[in-house]
């Protein structure tokens, strides 16, 4: 069994440990990415099982549309504004951390880059990493 992956927000008021290895860790470089992060992409890593998700403290959330219509849940802390985790209104197992968010951040390892089609030019990533327009199938 693998250590368990920990993190939280910059001031320490929301905590996350999360049992199990992600089903995928990747670049966003969707809008919505980009504008939340200030820069051209987003880093997650998505975990298949909320119930191995263990979260302290409040967090503010968020919710908008994705492209999919489905609705997305950001969440982040009230406090410092961290941005913390994701969870999907259609997918209602799934957990996403941002990959900054993690006590550890060498522990992501980025696998793909999705909406790579929205992506800029100013905004290099390792070319090496296989890129999606959209979303890939999970």
């Amino acid at each position: 069994m693998s250590e368990a992956f920990t993190g939280g927000c910059a001031c320490g008021a929301i905590r996350y440990e999360i049992a199990g290895e992600p089903l995928a860790m990747n670049h966003c470089q969707c809008r919505d990415c980009q504008r939340k992060s200030g820069t051209g992409h987003g880093s997650y890593l998505t975990f298949g099982d909320r119930r191995r998700v263990t979260l302290e403290g409040a967090a503010s959330h968020w919710d908008m549309v994705a492209d999919s219509g489905a609705v997305k849940t950001r969440g982040f802390c009230p406090t410092c504004g961290s941005p913390v985790y994701l969870t999907f209104s259609a997918m209602p197992d799934l957990f996403t951390v941002h990959a900054a968010s993690l006590d550890d951040p060498a522990r992501y390892t980025p696998q793909m880059v999705t909406y790579a089609v929205r992506g800029h030019a100013w905004d290099a990533l390792d070319p090496a990493l296989p890129k999606f327009d959209k979303m890939p199938p999970m």
